[in-house]
């Protein structure tokens, strides 16, 4: 398996807000990759999930601006109400295109256009919620080469996202596995 791994995108809905935390907060200090985000939000709220994360976390989270660089080690939140995007050069862009699967931001925006910029150089994680966005973005990184996590529906609080992920996935953890799994998979520990 490739340990030239640059970027992770990570998505999820219903439970996220417990479920991100437990996911970031092993993360080694130095961690190398960046990690983008899109938790389904209300379109009315503010910038709570940056305020919420940076409590639980070594690494810099910062909320996702049109035409931001992205940096290794960072974490990039989607705001809400926009769709999160990446573009070739790994530069974020921030849409207002119609919502996918009743969602702005949607998983599946972000991790097909993520796909594209880092092909197999890309960590795709679905955790819990409760719809299918998700599935066509993961589809699409294991067309270009990428890796594909998925939460174990057993430690979901709404199973249907990672279900609807599961069969594309390269592994499936319990959420309180998955960040050790990816301090070890980009020190290339893992088999």
């Amino acid at each position: 398996m490739s340990s030239n791994f640059k970027a992770i995108v990570i998505g999820t809905s219903t439970g996220g807000l417990s479920a991100l935390p437990a996911v970031l907060s092993p993360l080694m200090e130095d961690f190398p990759l960046t990690i983008l985000i899109v938790q389904h939000l209300s379109a009315h709220s503010d910038d709570f999930m940056v305020r919420h994360l940076r409590k639980f976390c070594d690494l810099e989270v910062l909320g996702a601006e049109d035409k931001m660089d992205t940096r290794a080690g960072c974490i990039y939140i989607a705001p809400p109400n926009y769709h999160l995007m990446v573009e070739e050069e790994g530069t974020l862009a921030l849409s207002i295109s119609p919502p996918v699967h009743f969602s702005r931001p949607s998983i599946d925006v972000l991790f097909e256009t993520a796909a594209d910029a880092w092909q197999e150089q890309l960590i795709g994680i679905i955790l819990t919620g409760a719809n299918s966005d998700g599935t066509s973005g993961v589809k699409k990184i294991k067309e270009r080469g990428g890796h594909v996590l998925v939460q174990d529906i057993a430690t979901a609080e709404a199973e249907t996202m990672p279900a609807s992920a599961s069969e594309f996935a390269d592994m499936i953890l319990p959420l309180d596995q998955i960040g050790n799994y990816l301090n070890n998979l980009v020190q290339n520990k893992t088999s």
